[in-house]
């Protein structure tokens, strides 16, 4: 071209870019499934080893200092406990949370500042909620080291994340929606409650399932409040034959989780117990993936009723 200005050479440049774009995307399969084969290696190499103790004496019987007599009962009973108060303390706050800063909250420099602080709660390493939960719940409010108490610090430490999710779902819900229910005279908690929350609903859900997946194989936080290693006994039932045929008296027990069983067994030298703790693993994955797997199934179907 005239006044020493070159031609591009676009076809050179377009299979120059292309080859790059290959190579970039061959090197991230390549790292995409080497952590994924690293993964399933892991998960086989556990159950292969857990699953030569898993039976039903191995769920029902309590831990033992004799590794083939030792069970998982107290364990995965205190883990469902604990879980139970997790969820009902955490997703309910988180939702409510997550809807009033989407919908009602006011753009402001503290409506900012709350943003900015869910955010980063979502990233703090767990020990701190139990240092948290040691300090205010534990020695100050005196509530001891209890189920009640280890559901509230993990309650405390999924919150972040349920509040998240649930934003992202409200928020990607057309605005389109919102007016249509206006202009058909409805109000803004009206709009809300029966168009909003329903649309939104998977997404919150599975935000919900993700923290309570989180939760449930947290150590270092139960750990920190107080939660024993061994524990041979089941807190009492919730359901009672007398009126008012409920019981909260479990809230107050002493509490062990599986991933605390598992740590009190790994610390052992026998391998008898090594094994055991693979038994411990596997069914705690199984827990784990039964609550996606319900998450999921709920999910397609409110998908399939709207």
């Amino acid at each position: 071209m005239a006044d020493g200005v070159h031609d591009i050479d676009y076809d050179s440049l377009i299979r120059r870019n292309r080859r790059w774009d290959l190579i970039c995307a061959g090197a991230g399969l390549v790292v995409l499934m080497v952590a994924v084969l690293t993964l399933l290696a892991l998960i086989l190499d556990l159950a292969v080893t857990g699953a030569r103790v898993i039976d039903w004496q191995f769920v029902t019987s309590y831990p033992s200092r004799n590794a083939g007599e030792a069970g998982i009962l107290s364990a995965w009973v205190g883990t469902t406990a604990v879980m139970i108060v997790t969820a009902f303390l955490s997703i309910p706050l988180g939702v409510m949370a997550g809807l009033y800063l989407e919908e009602y909250a006011s753009r402001n420099w503290l409506t900012d500042l709350i943003e900015i602080n869910v955010t980063n709660l979502a990233g703090v390493p767990s020990i701190i909620y139990g240092l948290l939960a040691l300090g205010l719940f534990v020695y100050g409010l005196n509530l001891g080291q209890t189920i009640l108490v280890a559901g509230m610090v993990l309650a405390l430490l999924i919150l972040p994340v349920i509040i998240v999710s649930t934003r992202e779902a409200i928020r990607s819900i057309p605005q389109e929606t919102r007016e249509a229910s206006y202009g058909l005279g409805a109000d803004q908690w009206q709009t809300v409650r029966m168009c909003v929350l329903p649309a939104a609903r998977p997404g919150i859900l599975t935000g919900a399932i993700v923290g309570l997946s989180r939760a449930i194989g947290e150590t270092a936080p139960v750990i920190t409040i107080g939660a024993l290693t061994f524990i041979a006994f089941l807190p009492p039932s919730p359901v009672q034959g007398n009126f008012p045929f409920l019981s909260f008296e479990w809230l107050n027990t002493p509490f062990t989780v599986m991933p605390i069983q598992m740590f009190n067994w790994v610390s052992r030298p026998q391998a008898e117990f090594h094994v055991t703790a693979a038994g411990t693993g596997v069914v705690l994955l199984a827990m784990t993936l039964l609550m996606n797997a319900v998450a999921v199934y709920i999910r397609y179907r409110v998908r399939r009723q709207r």
